[in-house]
């Protein structure tokens, strides 16, 4: 079974767009020394749609490489066809990563009855294990009885990762296949829901924020399967906080990398061009990320922090009123030196 916290990590690009290969396997070894359960290469936070086929064999060759099979690899193998997906999925598997994970077919709108099919036909011929890769946001919705249909009838279809954003949904997708294959690995990739997830019967997660905060969010997982549930709470509110700013305010997943180079990770300009407003966003947001991992002790990013003026945050009525004094100064100043002047002139 494939359980724990898996990181999909990011991909670091030199000034000319090149991956960055030093770099990036520097951050496998950081990532594995911090104790994470496994690496998920060319995920949605790899930008793998951003990469040419023979960029992502090379991550996933990069990450073995470096892994030196220490922790398993759950990778990435959404190709735009069955051709290229089965060409993946046997290199990775000469590789020796653990499984693959697969979306539904993406960007033409097809039925669930081709989407079965379609993974029906992978698992006859995949030489690797396969996890469905559930993402409704940017490809075709793999539907729960789908999912179970192939969960008991398919053995090489071995789990599901579930970033729907749902939780409803993930419910019924425990519930439907778990009582009848209890070996079926159930990932969230929510993070926002990975302690209710582990909490209802998740086997673990596909986490981005794991690739910034990987002491945290295994520290979650640690209390939560030690049973220390409250400590485990308590950590799952105060990720709310990073999560949200590094989510928000800009292109996925430009927050993931900056946050990841407050961590003392060069990661270059991502391929995805950023208007001049995102770019001052992208900074702002950095700032802000740089004093939220500072209050969490990580010291390396406080030279970034960007703590607001108190003006900046002062509530609307107090800065209005600020303003109106400050209207009303700049009015008696000018009313005074009527006056001064009309004194002064000849009677």
């Amino acid at each position: 079974m494939l359980t724990g916290i898996f990181t999909p990590n990011l991909v670091p690009f030199l000034d000319d767009g090149r991956i960055n290969e030093g770099e990036l396997r520097r951050m496998i070894n950081w990532l594995i020394e911090k104790g994470v359960s496994g690496l998920y290469p060319n995920g949605s936070t790899g930008e793998f749609i951003r990469l040419s086929l023979e960029e992502r064999k090379r991550v996933i060759q990069i990450v073995v490489e470096e892994n030196r099979g220490r922790v398993p690899i759950l990778a990435g193998a959404a190709e735009p066809n069955m051709d290229l997906i089965l060409e993946v999925c046997r290199a990775y598997a000469d590789l020796g990563c653990a499984a693959v994970s697969v979306t539904g077919p993406y960007y033409f709108k097809v039925s669930q009855e081709s989407i079965e099919h379609f993974f029906r036909e992978l698992a006859k011929r995949s030489p690797i294990d396969i996890v469905l890769y559930n993402i409704p946001q940017f490809s075709n919705e793999i539907s729960v009885p789908v999912v179970t249909r192939l969960a008991l009838d398919c053995p090489r279809i071995v789990g599901i990762k579930d970033s729907s954003r749902d939780f409803p949904r993930f419910l019924n997708t425990l519930h439907a296949v778990k009582p009848q294959r209890p070996g079926f690995s159930c990932l969230i990739g929510c993070e926002e829901i990975l302690f209710p997830a582990l909490l209802m019967g998740a086997d673990g997660g596909t986490i981005a924020s794991s690739g910034v905060v990987p002491e945290v969010i295994m520290k979650l997982h640690h209390e939560f399967m030690t049973g220390n549930l409250a400590e485990a709470r308590r950590i799952q509110f105060k990720l709310l906080d990073l999560i949200n700013v590094m989510l928000t305010g800009t292109n996925f997943p430009e927050g993931f990398r900056a946050g990841m180079s407050l961590r003392g990770f060069t990661l270059g300009t991502s391929r995805q061009l950023l208007s001049p407003q995102e770019q001052s966003d992208l900074a702002e947001i950095r700032g802000k990320l740089a004093c939220i991992l500072t209050d969490c002790g990580f010291a390396e990013a406080a030279s970034a922090c960007r703590r607001p003026r108190l003006e900046e945050t002062a509530s609307p009525r107090i800065s209005n009123a600020r303003n109106a004094d400050q209207t009303k100064g700049l009015e008696v100043d000018s009313l005074v030196r009527e006056i001064m002047e009309k004194l002064r002139a000849p009677q």
